[in-house]
């Protein structure tokens, strides 16, 4: 019984580590952009003072102090987008997300998973994969945090992030 407790711990620890690093390896690696910001971070962005009569911003401030990581890679190279595309693919399934959205569209494919909170529209992690049509650039981003989906549109306009446009369909996709 010592054993089994022991090895499901060790399982338990691995995962959570192994969510952690599932995408490191893109970070730093030449035809990479990548973005991370962590917890941290948030918990500064979130001190910031702003005019309580600015709705738009209080809600941002709102759902930052939600969230845990951010993690946006870019590449145009078609060997790391394979890479990419390989490590989300395998990520979905080992980590239990499941399909929020699936756009395809003149060549850009873009899928959104999450792994679901208490609620239909609370989000403990989504994560957004764009494979890039031509010259567009292939994206990769993971979000993790307890927040709600429909709090994201606000995210996207204000950080500006890659895919921005995706996450606001999705958002409204699942209230």
């Amino acid at each position: 019984m010592k054993n089994f407790i022991i090895t499901l711990v060790l399982a338990f620890v691995s995962h959570a580590f192994y969510a952690q690093g599932a995408f490191d390896k893109f970070d730093g690696q030449d035809d990479v952009t990548s973005v991370i910001v962590n917890k941290k971070m948030f918990d500064l962005m979130s001190k910031v003072k702003v005019d309580a009569s600015d709705k738009e911003t209080q809600q941002y401030i709102n759902l930052i102090k939600k969230l845990d990581y951010l993690k946006v890679f870019t590449t145009k190279n078609p060997k790391i987008e394979a890479d990419m595309k390989a490590s989300a693919d395998k990520y979905v399934k080992t980590a239990g997300l499941e399909e929020l959205m699936r756009v395809n569209d003149s060549g850009r494919n873009v899928r959104i998973s999450v792994k679901s909170g208490a609620s239909d529209t609370q989000v403990k992690e989504l994560l957004m994969f764009i494979n890039g049509a031509k010259n567009d650039e292939t994206v990769l981003l993971s979000l993790t945090g307890n927040f709600d989906i429909n709090e994201i549109s606000v995210l996207t306009d204000k950080m500006q992030l890659p895919g921005g446009s995706d996450l606001k369909k999705a958002s409204k996709g699942k209230k």
